[in-house]
């Protein structure tokens, strides 16, 4: 059920905005103040056509056909062959909640105005968001310049009564999917083919996602790398403020400061120099390293963010200025590089994370039992989730290798550098997955390994071990772990576990969220 409604105008949408509708828990219409963008602009359309004017994609070919002049009469059969030309995409389709965020962005970036379309094209868009219509997009023919032209003409195709579409449960032809949403097929107009897929819309959901899901993820790595410092009875004194204020990293000093909060109240933690000195780095480094992670992650925020409300069209529209600028604003490169970089950031939570599941199933290195079972030799305890988490680690680094640093000519030569943004972002969202499994391994060692300690544990970490235990029991004998890590994970990838954990911190200390 749709809970409210976004207007949108091409200037305001937010992260939140975008996951709300992405998730179908807000319904959205074109604001008025974008109507009145869009007629100015398409009505300077209309003048350069009734003008003869010689502008790229109205009265021109595509591409290398850009010196190629076409015939006023034939402006909408050009439209609708460069849909149906370049949806030529191959792969796993994209997922619904993808699909829907690159209907909303490009629907926000032509409410700008800038791209002389009419408003019923974007009507049309908002119409399949709101009924829950899902072009099917496959996932892979996209370079990142000229923007995800293949994925756009894909999610484009069902608007004309063309292509394929999910909706309630079912595969659809698009034209089926219209007569059934009573929606007349779309008869596209001078420019409007070329405006609705030069665009960046398939990097930016896949990464407004992706931070979305990156926010979620460094919040539970602090909780569960909290669990493991109790478990292994870690000295906290490494997260004293003094020493974190004296390099003056932001992520870090936070970092730091939320450790102090998710173990304030537990016994179960070593004062230096009582048994050892210091921790290994995985335990001791965990806010220079969870904290370089997270100011990663607000830089792509920073990125993601602006890319939500921009004009990626080419060419763009000023009537006020009466100028028609061709550019560039269709090419990747700011998401790709951020995106890559972020991916970089969130593999790095997964390899300290296994090293600490290292250093919990290790008795020689935890003092616990091998592999935490009491019954070693006869059952092998969680000994093969460590093996798994290595696994998801080591794929990860081939993964986080940077699509943007390639670039291959197309369009004969006319194109000559792309981003390959797309390569970026569809392979964040693999790190992503495989960051939630090796945190949820870790989170099943680290409440099983609480099961042994003698001391009370703080009040944050006790919480997100009931919550665990409320779907995963105490390892007693030997069963099929795959199950209890899927568990895990979906508290992490849910966003159960950082909510439960800081509403209980909000609930005892009577103070914000954690």
């Amino acid at each position: 059920m749709n809970h409210r409604e976004i207007a949108i105008d091409g200037e305001h949408l937010t992260l939140r905005d975008f996951e709300n509708i992405v998730h179908g828990q807000a319904s959205v219409y074109l604001a008025p103040t974008a109507r009145e963008k869009m007629n100015r602009s398409r009505a300077m359309v209309e003048s350069l056509l009734q003008d003869q004017k010689t502008v790229y994609g109205v009265t021109t070919g595509f591409g290398k056909f850009s010196d190629t002049i076409i015939d006023p009469s034939q402006t909408s059969v050009l439209q609708k062959n460069l849909i149906r030309s370049h949806a030529c995409g191959i792969g796993k389709p994209l997922e619904d909640e993808t699909v829907r965020g690159m209907m909303l962005l490009r629907a926000n970036a032509l409410a700008k105005g800038y791209s002389g379309v009419r408003t019923s094209v974007v009507t049309m868009l908002l119409h399949f968001l709101n009924l829950g219509i899902h072009p099917v997009i496959p996932s892979q023919g996209s370079l990142g310049a000229s923007g995800d032209l293949a994925p756009l003409a894909h999610m484009i195709l069902p608007l004309l009564g063309e292509g394929e579409v999910r909706w309630q449960g079912k595969l659809l032809s698009g034209k089926q999917a219209l007569q059934q949403a009573g929606l007349a097929p779309l008869s596209l107009q001078a420019k409007e083919g070329l405006a609705l897929i030069n665009g960046t819309q398939m990097m930016a959901s896949l990464g407004a996602r992706s931070v979305l899901d990156a926010d979620r993820l460094i919040l539970a790595a602090d909780i569960i790398a909290a669990m493991t410092m109790e478990a292994l009875g870690g000295i906290a004194h490494a997260f004293h403020p003094l020493l974190h204020e004296a390099r003056g990293q932001i992520g870090q000093t936070e970092t730091a400061s939320r450790m102090r909060t998710l173990l304030k109240g537990s016994q179960g933690l070593t004062r230096p120099g009582e048994k050892r000195v210091q921790d290994a780095y995985s335990l001791r480094c965990i806010p220079q390293v969870h904290g370089a992670s997270l100011d990663a992650c607000r830089y792509v925020r920073r990125v993601v963010e602006r890319e939500l409300n921009a004009a990626t069209d080419n060419p763009l529209l000023f009537p006020e200025e009466g100028e028609v600028i061709s550019g560039g604003n269709f090419h990747g490169q700011p998401l790709a590089l951020a995106t890559d970089f972020l991916a970089i950031a969130l593999s790095e939570l997964a390899n300290i994370s296994e090293r600490r599941t290292e250093r919990l199933v290790n008795p020689q290195l935890s003092g616990l039992p091998p592999f935490l079972t009491k019954k070693g030799g006869l059952h092998s305890g969680y000994m093969i989730l460590q093996y798994v988490a290595a696994s998801l680690v080591s794929e990860n680094k081939t993964l986080c290798h940077p699509a943007s640093v390639d670039s291959i000519p197309s369009s004969a030569n006319q194109e000559d550098h792309v981003s390959m943004g797309a390569i970026s972002t569809r392979k964040l969202r693999q790190v992503i997955d495989n960051v939630t499994r090796v945190l949820a391994v870790e989170y099943v060692c680290a409440a099983q390994a609480l099961e042994y300690s003698e001391y009370r544990t703080a009040p944050a970490t006790a919480a997100a071990h009931h919550l665990l235990r409320q779907t995963v029991p105490p390892l007693t004998e030997d069963r099929p772990g795959y199950v209890e890590v899927e568990q895990a994970a979906e508290l992490i990838r849910s966003g159960w576990l950082t909510d439960e954990v800081s509403k209980e911190w909000a609930t005892r200390e009577g103070s914000d969220p954690i």
